[in-house]
């Protein structure tokens, strides 16, 4: 079979698309086709990062420093979460439900309540995160820990293993695939959660500096937050992944001999 290198990040293929769309907006900005108050072009957009650089690098160090707390959080209470509805069929039960329920609440109605009862703090931004990541850890590792494969359960039981040998050996190993895709959306959810929370209030991260901009109709300094905001995803992902192959060899190699 014919070896393909497996790229992390950008490949030759998204990166001409980029590069095309980032042509067309610059076309479309040059030939006023929209007002450049409403739609900036991509120079203006740089020239506004390069221009406020550090002034972005000391509200990014805030929401990240937020959305490290809250996914943090929200990892260890996802965990647990999942850990006990698989191990006990009456927690599953009727914590399950009860999980469904909180991702029917819109995030921006909750964060409102959040700012009103903790205050302009961290506290209410900490808490955001914490419920917008718990949910696709603990709903993806139970489903995780549910198919581990019975053949090997039965084994580890036959050898005298107990319930916490089978978790070990079995159970967490085989949901390792739904733990890392489950993190990649945390981590994505982490930051645009804080930056939610932060519009509603705050006194510093990426949410308060573009509702500062905003006032003064800044969108080319809107526009910068927001590819910072998409880069830092990406490179999240990209670490996500990386640590996943150094944990799962074998998902590497199956894609490289595709």
């Amino acid at each position: 079979m014919k070896k393909k290198r497996k790229n992390i990040g950008i490949n030759p293929s998204s990166l001409f698309v980029f590069v095309f769309l980032a042509l067309l907006w610059q076309i479309v900005a040059m030939l006023e086709i929209v007002p450049s108050f409403m739609l900036p072009s991509p120079i203006a957009v740089c020239q506004a990062f390069i221009g406020d650089f550090r002034l972005l690098m000391m509200h990014l160090r805030i929401t990240l420093v937020e959305a490290a707390i809250g996914l943090l959080f929200g990892l260890l209470l996802g965990f647990l979460a999942a850990y006990f509805m698989d191990r006990y069929e009456k927690i599953h039960r009727g914590l399950y439900p009860l999980l469904i329920v909180t991702q029917t609440v819109p995030t921006v109605a909750i964060a409102p309540l959040l700012v009103l009862w903790m205050g302009y703090g961290m506290a209410p931004k900490v808490t955001l995160i914490v419920i917008v990541t718990f949910f696709p850890i603990a709903v993806n590792l139970y489903e995780g820990f549910q198919h581990a494969d019975p053949d090997q359960i039965k084994l580890i039981e036959a050898m005298g293993g107990n319930k916490k040998d089978i978790f070990r050996y079995v159970k967490w190993p085989a949901a390792y695939p739904q733990f890392f895709s489950s993190l990649k959306i945390a981590l994505s959810y982490s930051v645009v959660g804080a930056v939610i929370a932060e519009w509603l209030g705050g006194y510093g991260g990426l949410g308060v500096y573009m509702t500062k901009v905003k006032k003064s109709y800044s969108f080319d300094k809107m526009f910068a937050v927001i590819f910072l905001i998409s880069i830092l995803s990406l490179l999240l992902m990209g670490v996500v992944q990386l640590i996943q192959y150094k944990i799962m060899p074998w998902t590497a190699k199956g894609e490289e001999t595709k």
